[in-house]
């Protein structure tokens, strides 16, 4: 019987079972269904940056003083000091995915090619039971609690279901060199993701003269904001405030978020507009860029071609584009994990039958503790899925699992404050003295 099983090994998970290798009196093991960790694999492009700093690794922000950091890679990697002169917060993401090997090889309790097929309730033990499958058979595992860490799996819009199965840009690095030998690529979406395929497809001058459609529902290409103000919304006080509101105005206020963590890094934006400006000076720019432009159909022919219903959101006009290359950068959705329904009646949920996710990440309805990472957006605000406030979220399940604060939790980092206080008469003001 283990303290803990975390089931997923993504940075989430990864950042709780760094953390709780020096706490002696938790027995925790994770399970992973793939044979390696990896980070988003398929868009490892060369020049593609975090855009979280790098003090958002797995455990800084709980214990800067960990044998785990970022920095204690890149001092054991001899990187250090080149990392120190570039001058830059922000690491390669092929850097923190070698990052996250790194770790996952030096910890015990990881159990690669594990894949949970069920979860079970044993009432003699009141513990869970978690069945998997290893190349060795099935095992099964006992636990007093869970922490589900499975991640988000590729979105596809309706309008997008009628092309290739593996046209998400999750698997572009497979698929990029056939990808460069079409002659027009169309990218679907504005987010990160699909700016660094539009930058990859720009930037390869390989003497084809491929075209590139950009096509995003958006009315523009939104940049994502980063000023300092709003960066105090990625904080257990904006966490507090959000989870405290009705569901319905949570919902609605994520929904008009996406700026805040979907938009493209301001950097690249500019990145993008000089290689098209680069491109203008041969009269030949073949690439099309369509704003407020929806994809409301499609299809793939038996001759390899692409026809997409294009429906532009302000005119209603359709059109139909053909191409021979697509990738879809509609990026991740959560879903709850199928082996999950075998105690489906010992979870919370909400009325859209999603985890109903209390403040301190549990969804168990009486215990024993069920903990979610990265499947509260919907409750705790846009900051679920941010790599700085993993090691937040962490040290919150830490505390519940040994009831004391393992890592100091902080409460109220912001200047500003959410929600109307109570806000003193004047006259209890004080005087500033001259």
């Amino acid at each position: 019987m283990h303290d803990v099983i975390g089931i997923g090994l993504g940075p989430f998970n990864l950042g709780l079972a760094a953390l709780l290798e020096p706490v002696e009196d938790v027995d925790a093991v994770f399970l992973e269904a793939r044979d390696d960790v990896a980070w988003h694999p398929g868009m490892l492009l060369p020049d593609s940056r975090l855009q979280t700093p790098f003090m958002s690794d797995l455990v800084t922000m709980a214990d800067p003083t960990s044998r785990h950091s970022f920095l204690a890679f890149l001092k054991e990697t001899g990187r250090l000091y080149p990392f120190y002169i570039r001058e830059s917060f922000y690491p390669l993401r092929r850097e923190f995915d070698a990052y996250l090997r790194w770790v996952a090889n030096r910890l015990d309790g990881i159990r690669l090619s594990t894949r949970v097929t069920s979860v079970t309730f044993d009432e003699g033990s009141r513990g869970w039971v978690v069945a998997a499958t290893t190349p060795q058979g099935e095992q099964r595992y006992a636990a007093r609690s869970l922490v589900v860490g499975t991640g988000t799996t590729p979105y596809v819009p309706t309008g997008c279901a009628g092309l290739p199965a593996d046209a998400h840009n999750s698997t572009y690095l497979r698929r990029r060199e056939s990808l460069l030998d079409r002659r027009r690529v169309v990218v679907v979406g504005s987010g990160q993701s699909a700016a660094e395929v539009v930058r990859d497809l720009l930037t390869v001058d390989d003497g084809r003269d491929r075209e590139v459609v950009w096509v995003t529902r958006s009315a523009r290409f939104f940049p994502l904001e980063l000023t300092k103000l709003t960066l105090e919304l990625t904080s257990p006080d904006y966490i507090d405030h959000v989870h405290g509101l009705p569901q319905s105005r949570r919902d609605a206020l994520v929904g008009s978020q996406a700026p805040l963590y979907k938009g493209i890094s301001a950097d690249l934006v500019d990145e993008i507009y000089e290689l098209l400006y680069a491109r203008g000076i041969d009269g030949r720019p073949r690439v099309r860029m369509l704003t407020g432009t929806e994809v409301v159909d499609s299809s793939t022919g038996a001759d390899g071609v692409h026809r997409m219903t294009l429906r532009h959101n302000e005119t209603g006009e359709e059109r139909v584009l053909e191409a021979d290359g697509v990738v879809l950068g509609t990026g991740y959705r959560h879903e709850v994990p199928a082996f999950l329904a075998p105690v489906a009646d010992r979870i919370r949920w909400d009325e859209r039958g999603r985890f109903d996710v209390k403040r301190d990440y549990r969804v168990d309805v009486d215990g024993p503790p069920i903990w979610v990472q990265n499947a509260e957006l919907h409750t705790h605000g846009f900051a679920a899925p941010d790599l700085g406030m993993a090691a937040h979220r962490n040290s919150w399940i830490i505390r519940g699992l040994t009831g004391r604060e393992v890592y100091p939790i902080e409460t109220r980092i912001a200047h500003q404050e959410f929600g109307l206080p109570e806000i003193p008469a004047l006259d209890a003001v004080e005087e500033v003295s001259a």
